[in-house]
């Protein structure tokens, strides 16, 4: 990479000025659990653990679980990771933001697909598992690839791990306990405010706040001349 290359990179495109727009999708992420656990038969789309989790109680016999359910999201969150994959091959010589913003959209069209189905329809429950998995999957491998430190978007498990043995109770100097705060307090307003909409409102609204959720992460992107 020339020193050309470098500054435009530089000049929108590293990876603190995403921030904003990963908190965004991470409250999303809180929103699609919800729909996906409470209103697609106690299934994850964004959060593939608690499915091979929900798979191993299913075969088990544990009453309420699908094995089909999950998965039918398994398969589609890899399939949108390996297009995610696929997707940095072309778009390597962007910005993190140039990369991001284009899967962000792409993502906005599938849960929008999902709420118009969903509203039109409740007899969809796998399609709408694939459709959001199939999203969630896709922005999840982007995410990994721009390698924001500890900012996933999709699980929390490590930002919480290293918030308790980061902190200086556990000795040592609490490095972006702050942002590792916003992440899980994002998360849990996305699933708060879609339990109330899922069970007061059925799939097809809060589908629809995800998406402009995500339009909105999209927007707020910062922009700059080689992201296009």
């Amino acid at each position: 990479m020339n020193l050309k290359d470098l500054s435009a990179r530089r000049a929108g495109g590293g990876r603190e000025p995403l921030l904003p727009a990963l908190m965004t999708v991470t409250a999303v992420s809180g929103l699609i659990d919800a729909i996906s656990y409470l209103g697609l038969g106690h299934v994850f789309t964004a959060n593939m653990t608690g499915n091979v989790v929900i798979i191993g109680f299913a075969v088990a016999g544990a009453p309420g679980f699908s094995i089909l359910g999950s998965l039918v999201s398994l398969v589609a969150f890899l399939a949108g990771a390996l297009i995610a994959g696929r997707l940095e091959s072309v778009l390597h010589d962007r910005t993190p933001s140039g990369r991001l913003r284009p899967v962000l959209w792409v993502e906005a069209v599938l849960l929008a697909t999902s709420a118009a189905i969903a509203f039109s329809t409740s007899d969809a429950l796998y399609a709408l598992i694939a459709l959001i998995a199939l999203a969630m999957g896709l922005r999840n491998g982007t995410v990994r690839k721009l390698a924001v430190p500890d900012v996933t978007t999709t699980v929390l498990t490590l930002t919480l791990t290293g918030l308790a043995s980061d902190s200086r109770w556990a000795g040592g100097s609490g490095p972006r306990a702050g942002r590792r705060l916003m992440s899980v307090l994002a998360m849990l307003a996305g699933a708060l405010g879609g339990a109330v909409l899922v069970q007061h409102t059925g799939l097809g609204w809060p589908l629809l706040v995800s998406t402009l959720g995500t339009a909105v992460a999209a927007l707020v992107l910062p922009r700059d001349s080689s992201s296009g």
